[in-house]
């Protein structure tokens, strides 16, 4: 526990409803639909911080075979819980959990938080040329 906060990653903590609300007004996953986010979870690593209340206040995800590629997403903390270290804590505890150790390499994206990540090792992909995507931003706008 981390003044007043505790983190875990049993998915039964995970608050949908606060999870979707943040997403859906994301720059990210703007829109998204509730059933996508509760699909995303059940396929994915995901770890969740909470107030001393029980209440959801952070949350990230990680798409991950669990042995050699893992892709971190979906990151935040709810606005009214930040600065207080917990987005440093999120990252660091996803890199030394222990189902997360040996892989051969484990991505992001992000528009905005470039410093957070790189205090981790993270740092912009080198030979971007031998990188692919197929990228709908605005996939959710017509759901």
């Amino acid at each position: 526990m981390v003044d007043g906060y505790s983190i875990s990653d049993d998915k039964n903590k995970l608050d949908v409803q606060v999870i979707h609300h943040f997403l859906s007004h994301s720059y990210w996953a703007k829109n998204i639909p509730v059933d996508t986010v509760q699909r995303s979870i059940d396929n994915s690593f995901c770890v969740g911080i909470y107030a001393a209340s029980g209440t959801q206040v952070a949350f990230a995800r990680v798409i991950t075979d669990f042995a050699t590629f893992a892709y971190l997403g979906d990151v935040f903390v709810v606005e009214n819980h930040r600065k207080k270290g917990l987005s440093k804590w999120l990252v660091k505890f996803i890199i030394e959990h222990p189902l997360l150790q040996g892989l051969r390499r484990l991505l992001l994206v992000t528009a905005d938080a470039h410093g957070l990540y790189q205090q981790f090792g993270f740092q912009p992909i080198t030979q971007s040329e031998n990188y692919l995507s197929i990228h709908n931003p605005n996939i959710y706008l017509n759901t």
